[in-house]
């Protein structure tokens, strides 16, 4: 059988306010899952709390709609009980990096072969506009009405600095980019992490389709991938967006280091013996 974009798509209509990006990535990922030729029957999208996250309801895939920032502990496990099966994760910025954000360091630790893909507007959208922990500290809101009074993270240095196997960043409004990127990550065995600029019309004016075309910027060519350090000088700097791969390096994937434990655990010689010798301390 070969599988369409529309066999992806659920009955349910996108919801999002008109000329949102996340319509552009929602595209993206399905054109990318028909090029793929996922089975929907052995995919499942999982997904926290805010705008990006209704991606569940879009899609006739198996979807999991989890607790606000808790979408990457979900996802690992569903990787870790069904190896081969293809695990996606969505949220925003504000699921992912504030209170999701504690997750987004271990599943980098545990390495498990799911693709994450953040759509950063730079505001909570879902609540009507409150600032996220990447919002400029010019944006103004109901919370902060005089001032921002947080530092603005980087994502992209967050990923480098816990050494997440994948690191790239795209555009919605770069459609053919986003869709090359969204297609290498899927591809990549590992913790493959795509931080995509998806600006909000309705509540951030700061961040719009217009000023972020200004400050982007395709990764140089001679960028090496695999250097970390390299990556990090790249994106030290947040006024200028650098889309592309930034960083990417093969190592063992979750699942595979439990068939390693699960091989170790199931031998019956001298290595149960020491096991035994050393539960005996606790009896």
């Amino acid at each position: 059988m070969t599988y369409t974009t529309k066999d992806y798509k659920s009955s349910t209509k996108p919801s999002w306010c008109p000329g949102c990006g996340d319509y552009a990535v929602l595209t993206a990922l399905l054109s990318t899952m028909s090029d793929l030729q996922l089975d929907p029957d052995d995919t499942t999208i999982v997904s926290g709390i805010g705008c990006s996250s209704r991606f569940p309801f879009f899609t006739s895939t198996y979807g999991f709609h989890s607790i606000h920032g808790r979408a990457l502990p979900v996802a690992i496990g569903l990787n870790a009980s069904s190896p081969g099966h293809n695990v996606i994760t969505v949220g925003g910025d504000g699921d992912g990096f504030s209170i999701g954000g504690n997750h987004f360091i271990h599943a980098s630790r545990k390495n498990p072969d799911i693709t994450y893909i953040v759509m950063d507007n730079e505001i909570y959208a879902l609540t009507k506009g409150q600032n996220s922990p990447t919002s400029h500290d010019t944006v103004i809101t109901k919370v902060n009405p005089y001032q921002a009074v947080e530092e603005r993270i980087n994502p992209i240095m967050m990923a480098l600095s816990f050494e997440t196997s994948f690191i790239a960043r795209g555009f919605s409004g770069d459609m053919a980019q986003l869709k090359d990127i969204i297609r290498q990550a899927m591809d990549h065995k590992g913790f493959s992490f795509v931080h995509v600029l998806s600006p909000c019309v309705q509540y951030n004016n700061k961040i719009t389709f217009e000023s972020i075309k200004e400050h982007i910027q395709p990764v140089p060519k001679e960028h090496d991938v695999t250097d970390r350090i390299s990556g990090m000088k790249l994106v030290f700097e947040q006024g200028t967006y650098y889309t592309g791969v930034i960083y990417k390096k093969e190592r063992p994937t979750l699942e595979e280091k439990l068939d390693e434990v699960k091989s170790k655990s199931n031998k019956k010689d001298s290595e149960d013996e020491q096991i035994q010798e050393f539960i005996k301390q606790f009896m």
